[in-house]
């Protein structure tokens, strides 16, 4: 089932490179072929979550290919990884319709491009082996930073690609030598192996400072956030939704899968410094958040705020503060994508700017609009009902118990994302109309952008009502792992 989920992407890709795209006809065909082979993959990953056994810590769907003497694929499900494939599969076709009508030039590319990108993000949450981790956790970098340079906008979408690519390949270069220094210690890359393989602290401490620095960029943590917010405003809406709903949930699974899971005690040892930083963190990307003019670089700050509170839940050495860090990772991944095509997608399609000064008095024009972007911002803030809400407390309540101090300075990112988000919705939904918008007509969002927000809205409050629904599939993993730590 598992090889499904990977195959079915590349099939549709296979589909879409014969046909020529010469004709509005043609262009739709190759549109249907990628969102119907994206739901398929959708379906075939609710059906394996169906099938999924949560009272084992064991891997299931196990499959592994080792008929060649150079490539032995060994591929697998736990508690820790089912949810973040079908984040995976969930947000891929939501990606592809978010621009649905925008791209019209090399489409064929684009569609391809995010087909592979879901085979390849999978291909992370399912490999048993680390150094398999290693190449899918690079292998997404030059595909994306294809698809800033031709499919992105603005004047200054090279240099955000090349900060995207040179920041995250800089620290991956150090996984890989942690990687190799495993091998020689074990003898072996499998998962399995490397977890029955006592490591002493000192080697643990060395290797873990080399995992630690290619996931901080990834998150990305202080002080490697500068890639972030650039590779967001200039990449296209798909792009910035792959970007925050999956690549940055890599450095997540990065933390529990590798760190935490191999490198117990290193990862204990280093937990104060873990800690600090992401306060740090948390603080600064907050107050930067406040002064951004930008609507898709405000949005891109506030991701780094809220993975922050995701890194505390994380290392905190108990069960709530880890499951309540998937749940808010969860959480973003929905409500994050959700934001950007509010201002990445409706409100820019429609008025051509992303500066907030020149975007007023949306309330009066687009009611729906206005009242679903006032929601996502409220879930961005962490109220109750909302799945972000319960992702927050845990994480906070997991990290209170080893530090209070940590845990109230996390909590300050509360207020200030409340901060935050409703100064952004309140000067760009009320006010006096904008004279700069005098000439445009601005039409309430269509049946296509209703559907894309509201398939992000559902899971958003279904969840944060019925957490266990989550809660049940991952804790038996996850005590094991807390017995380990």
């Amino acid at each position: 089932m598992i090889t499904l989920l990977l195959l079915i992407p590349i099939i549709g890709s296979l589909l879409i490179i014969p046909i020529q795209e010469d004709s509005i006809k043609s262009q739709l065909k190759m549109k249907t072929i990628a969102i119907s082979t994206s739901l398929l993959n959708l379906f075939i990953s609710i059906f394996l979550w169906l099938e999924f056994d949560s009272s084992t810590t064991q891997y299931q769907f196990v499959y592994e290919f080792d008929h060649l003497s150079f490539c032995h694929f060994n591929l697998g499900v736990d508690g820790i990884s089912l949810f973040f494939v079908l984040l995976t599969t969930f947000i891929t076709p939501i990606a592809i319709i978010s621009n649905y009508t925008n791209i019209t030039k090399n489409l064929k590319y684009f569609l391809i491009s995010f087909l592979i990108l879901e085979t390849l993000q999978l291909a992370l949450f399912v490999v048993l082996d680390l150094l398999l981790f290693y190449i899918f956790f690079e292998s997404v970098l030059p595909i994306l930073f294809i698809v800033i340079i031709v499919y992105g906008s603005g004047e200054f979408r090279y240099r955000s690609a090349n900060l995207f690519f040179l920041y995250t390949l800089f620290g991956s270069l150090f996984m890989l030598l942690a990687i190799l220094q495993i091998y020689s210690y074990t003898g072996s890359t499998d998962f399995q192996l490397i977890s029955l393989f006592e490591i002493s602290l000192d080697s643990q401490k060395i290797l873990w400072l080399s995992f630690f620095l290619a996931f901080a960029i990834k998150t990305p943590l202080w002080p490697f956030t500068g890639w972030l917010y650039r590779a967001h405003a200039d990449s296209p809406l798909a792009g910035s939704i792959i970007l925050a709903a999956t690549i940055l949930k890599f450095a997540t699974y990065g933390y529990i899968r590798v760190l935490i899971n191999f490198l117990p005690d290193a990862s204990n040892y280093f937990g104060p410094l873990v800690q600090t930083i992401a306060i740090v963190t948390l603080i600064f990307a907050s107050l930067a958040t406040i002064v951004q003019q930008d609507t898709k670089t405000l949005i891109a700050y506030s991701s780094i705020a809220h993975m922050s509170i995701v890194i505390l839940g994380l290392f905190s050495n108990n069960i709530q503060g880890i499951e309540g860090a998937i749940l808010l990772a969860l959480a973003h991944g929905f409500v994050s994508p959700a934001l950007f095509i509010c201002v990445g997608g409706v409100i820019y399609d429609r008025t051509g700017t992303r500066v907030i000064k020149y975007i007023k008095g949306l309330a009066t024009y687009m009611p729906i609009f206005t009242i679903l972007f006032f929601i996502f911002t409220l879930c961005n803030t962490g109220i109750p009902l909302s799945l972000n809400f319960l992702g927050e407390q845990l994480s906070l309540i997991g990290i209170w118990e080893i530090n209070p101090i940590i845990s109230a300075l996390g909590a300050t990112g509360i207020v200030l994302s409340a901060c935050y988000s409703i100064f952004l919705y309140n000067r760009i939904s009320y006010g006096v109309y904008s004279p700069n918008m005098n000439s445009i007509s601005l039409l309430d969002i269509s049946r296509r952008e209703f559907v894309i927000l509201i398939s992000l809205l559902i899971p958003t409050i279904l969840l944060g009502i019925f957490p266990n629904v989550i809660l049940d599939s991952i804790h038996v993993t996850i005590s094991s792992l807390i017995y380990t730590y």
